[in-house]
């Protein structure tokens, strides 16, 4: 598990984080020079000078009150391209990094963890460029010269600022630890836990209700949603209790300020306080007093990125616990590239796909789910895998996609599977699950998500193909909703749009993993004919069943052992 390398995908390059740093800078040095500059005017203007020595202050002050609006302005347009242009980079790395993990690799893990991780966790990572990194960088610049020019003004005045920055800052630092860090790393786990009784009553809330635990389920959404507002509150409590210890020492550095040089006012300018013996001209010990106020309300971001990179760093951790633990042996791991694999069609001597002594076992089990596995099979051939329920049937579906290692040897056009990239391997065998997913979308959404050229003709072809072409247009054509989960079409019609966007993805080798599940006695024979006629004769077909074939469909036969 590795916390820094979550973090460093989090961060934009530092070409992109540049721009929006050095706008930082001078957006915070405007609020100071602006406050310091206008003391100074509104002091020297009650002496009655002659109005060309205000004007160069006039001007400052007008040039940095629009400076701190437009520096402020640009610099947010900047940081938060940076960050949310890298926010969509990390999302798809994480999701790329979870595929080969769900559901084998991450079992442990309840749905609302690995949501909560993906969406709320990898959202929070956004804050380490944002709300940890880029304050603490700015505060850090802006207090330090802050520091510098008071110190050419009177050392002692910076003397004073720089004590109280340091005493308020370790007592900020700390209460904050004391009170608000164990809510900090809390609040993943709390939004977690509401996020997963969210989860379970939508998703079982016709089991709830059948057995009378919808109450129930309420109470313990109501628990988690109490427990994350407590997270909140005490956080909440923290940051105000750091800001006004943060405001305390702003007074009391301008008070300490204003005690140590008062007895060297005097008309001149100096560079020294009273103590040092030299005096100060009353408009520059005005703005040395007030400046401290400027400078601890930069200082301000300081604890606040402490406190964001406690909540960044206990995200960090969730995420890298989903995304960054070892791959157990079962699951694969992507090949190099080679310049076979480089070849969107690499092709040696041999079937289309050779199997010899196939074992695949499912993570954490003790034995093989299936082994000994031998078969041939070329373009425009048919094999059925037959076997009783966990002969595993499916297990060699899920190794023949590269969702599961295996043992022994799996060629494709001649070439080892595991030399192959997975995502090659998955643009060869396309698999038409016994479950199908559909989105919650029209058809043609549905059939795009294959191949998103496709025009309306292309798509209502392979609706003919696989026998959907009458229904579709009965119900409105492309443009027929399929409903949540497919709650509107049947479970045979389901398969067939599977198998229409496995034709239109253009897979070499089509696995049906038992189409005719859930689909009525007398119409299987039915769906098993059209699905095996559907494939184009140039593919190879798997089809994977415990039922038996219908007359008419020449196929070859590999039959499983219980193991």
């Amino acid at each position: 598990m590795s916390r820094g390398s979550v973090l460093a995908r989090a961060m934009p390059s530092a070409r992109r984080r540049a721009p929006g740093t050095l706008l930082g800078v001078l957006a915070d040095a405007c609020v100071v020079g602006l406050l310091g500059l206008s003391m100074w005017l509104i002091v020297r203007s009650g002496e009655q000078p002659p109005i060309l020595h205000l004007t160069f202050a006039v001007v400052g002050v007008r040039a940095l009150a629009i400076g701190r609006a437009a520096f402020r302005y640009t610099e947010r347009l900047f940081s938060h391209d940076a960050a949310l242009a890298q926010l969509a980079t990390l999302r798809a790395q994480t999701f790329e990094a979870l595929v080969p993990r769900v559901p084998g690799a991450i079992e442990s893990h309840r749905r609302g963890e690995v949501l909560a991780a993906f969406v709320d966790d990898v959202d929070q990572l956004q804050d380490e460029p944002l709300r940890v990194r880029q304050p603490l960088i700015v505060s850090g610049v802006v207090v330090l010269l802050s520091l510098l020019v008071i110190a050419l003004v009177s050392p002692l005045a910076a003397l004073i600022l720089a004590s109280a920055l340091l005493v308020s800052g370790a007592l900020a630092a700390f209460l904050a630890e004391r009170f608000a860090g164990a809510e900090d790393r809390e609040l993943s786990a709390a939004r977690a836990g509401l996020t997963d009784a969210l989860l379970e009553r939508f998703a079982s809330a016709e089991v709830l209700a059948a057995f009378g635990a919808t109450g129930m389920q309420r109470q313990r959404i109501a628990d988690a949603e109490a427990r994350l507002s407590r997270v909140q509150l005490r956080r909440a409590r923290a940051a105000g209790l750091t800001g006004g210890l943060l405001s305390l020492g702003a007074g009391l550095a301008s008070l300490l300020t204003l005690l140590a040089l008062m007895p060297g006012l005097g008309d001149g300018v100096g560079a020294g306080g009273g103590a040092g013996g030299g005096v100060l001209s009353a408009p520059l010990l005005a703005a040395v007093v007030v400046v401290p106020a400027a400078v601890f309300e930069v200082f301000a971001q300081v604890p606040a990125a402490l406190a964001a990179r406690r909540a960044v760093r206990a995200s960090a951790d969730r995420v890298a616990l989903l995304t960054e633990a070892a791959l157990p042996p079962e699951i694969p791991i992507d090949a190099v590239p080679t310049p076979d694999s480089v070849d969107e069609h690499p092709r040696r001597p041999g079937p289309l796909i050779s199997v010899r002594d196939l074992a695949v076992r499912h993570p954490g089990a003790g034995s093989d789910a299936v082994a000994g596995v031998d078969f041939d099979l070329n373009a425009g051939q048919t094999l059925v895998v037959t076997g009783e329920s966990g002969a595993g049937k499916s297990t060699l579906a899920l190794a023949l996609v590269r969702f599961l290692e295996y043992r022994g040897s799996y060629r494709l056009r001649g070439i080892e599977a595991r030399e192959l990239p997975i995502a090659q391997v998955r643009r060869v065998v396309g698999l038409c699950e016994q479950t199908p997913h559909l989105f919650d979308a029209d058809l043609r959404q549905n059939l795009k998500f294959a191949r998103d050229t496709a025009s309306d003709d292309d798509l209502m072809a392979v609706l003919d193909q696989v026998g959907l072409g009458p229904w579709a247009r009965a119900r409105g054509g492309l443009d027929a909703p399929v409903g949540e989960h497919g709650a509107l079409v049947s479970g045979g019609q389901a398969q067939r749009i599977a198998l229409a966007r496995a034709i239109l993805a253009d897979f070499p080798i089509v696995v049906l993993d038992e189409p005719t599940a859930g689909v009525d006695r007398e119409l299987a024979d039915r769906l098993l004919t059209d699905l095996v006629g559907a494939v184009p004769s140039d593919r190879a077909v798997i089809l994977i069943t415990h039922t038996e074939l219908p007359a008419g469909i020449d196929a070859r036969r590999l039959a499983l052992p219980r193991r």
